[in-house]
């Protein structure tokens, strides 16, 4: 089944790779689509679609974070579906 989710990764999430070691772990995972990006709060945003077992797994690699990371906290964003993000591209999963 598939399952797409919008998440926020608070901590210390900027400036030591994050983004990188998400784009890795959606490749490692496999069957993830969607992109990441940093926030202006310092925070950093994912949005993916795939089969919910790869997502969960995505979810709870998020929870741990990167080597160089401190996640403090993540919580899922509803309700907010924008124009202005980024569509995502099936296969395809990216940082901006």
């Amino acid at each position: 089944m598939q399952k797409e989710v919008f998440i926020k990764i608070q901590g210390r999430v900027q400036g030591i790779g994050f983004r990188r070691w998400a784009v890795a772990q959606a490749e490692e995972i496999g069957g993830i689509s969607g992109w990441v990006h940093n926030e202006t709060d310092g925070s950093v945003e994912i949005m993916m679609r795939g089969e919910e077992e790869n997502i969960d797994k995505m979810i709870i690699a998020c929870q741990k974070g990167s080597p160089f990371s401190r996640v403090d906290r993540v919580s899922f964003i509803t309700g907010r579906w924008s124009c202005f993000l980024p569509p995502i591209e099936d296969g395809v999963f990216k940082r901006f």
